[in-house]
């Protein structure tokens, strides 16, 4: 859910503007799942432009407070946002842990990282959202502390409806600072792409697994 248009909009005018997502319909990305996609998102590229970076830890701590009030502990997902999560928890002047995929194979064996206690209210911060596993893993991890998780905020997501379905079964709220309809909007405004590019975009959306076409000259 998008919480403010204008800071959706902005955000998605900050992340073209340093390539930290890419749009390029005629030669597809191929990610790691494999599928193809004229989209490729990496929102760590915030971390290397000051300003942008403290735009969007300021964004995701006012919308955190006016969601959740102030929780006891922010959590970044490994690794992705473990950079933001801490930069958000630094401004809110709150303890920051991290969560890895899955617990370490030597030492203690981790999966969380840093000090929670049980009963401890946790906001989750994510970079990216696509179909919600490796997020709602994360939340899994701090439940399973006894963490009480109140919800989770990400820079953005492609809003596949897998992600919507996946977080709706686990009663987790999820808020993002833009999403791809306002990315598409601000591509277009600001003709970072066609409209015909729009359509081929706008299609891999409905059915990213079996798209796996390029946008012809």
């Amino acid at each position: 859910m998008i919480l403010n248009k204008d800071t959706a909009r902005k955000t998605a005018e900050l992340l073209l503007q340093i390539k930290a997502i890419k749009l390029n319909p005629k030669n597809p990305f191929t990610w790691a799942s494999g599928w193809k996609s004229p989209i490729y998102c990496d929102n760590r590229i915030i971390l290397s432009y000051p300003p942008i970076r403290n735009y969007v830890r300021e964004q995701m701590a006012r919308q955190i407070e006016e969601l959740y009030g102030t929780p006891d502990v922010i959590a970044g997902v490994a690794t992705g946002a473990i950079g933001v999560g801490m930069l958000v928890a630094d401004y809110l002047n709150l303890p920051f842990v991290y969560v890895r995929p899955e617990p370490k194979k030597h030492g203690r064996g981790n999966q969380i990282e840093g000090a929670l206690e049980a009963g401890q209210n946790v906001v989750v911060v994510e970079d990216l959202i696509s179909t919600g596993k490796s997020s709602l893993n994360a939340v899994t991890a701090l439940e399973e502390a006894g963490a009480r998780v109140k919800g989770m905020i990400a820079i953005f997501t492609y809003g596949f409806d897998v992600a919507t379905e996946n977080f709706e079964d686990r009663k987790i709220q999820l808020h993002t600072l833009s999403n791809y309809e306002n990315l598409l909007q601000q591509a277009v405004d600001t003709h970072y792409i066609t409209e015909k590019e729009l359509h081929t975009l706008q299609d891999w959306r409905v059915a990213p697994q079996s798209w796996n076409k390029t946008e012809k000259e």
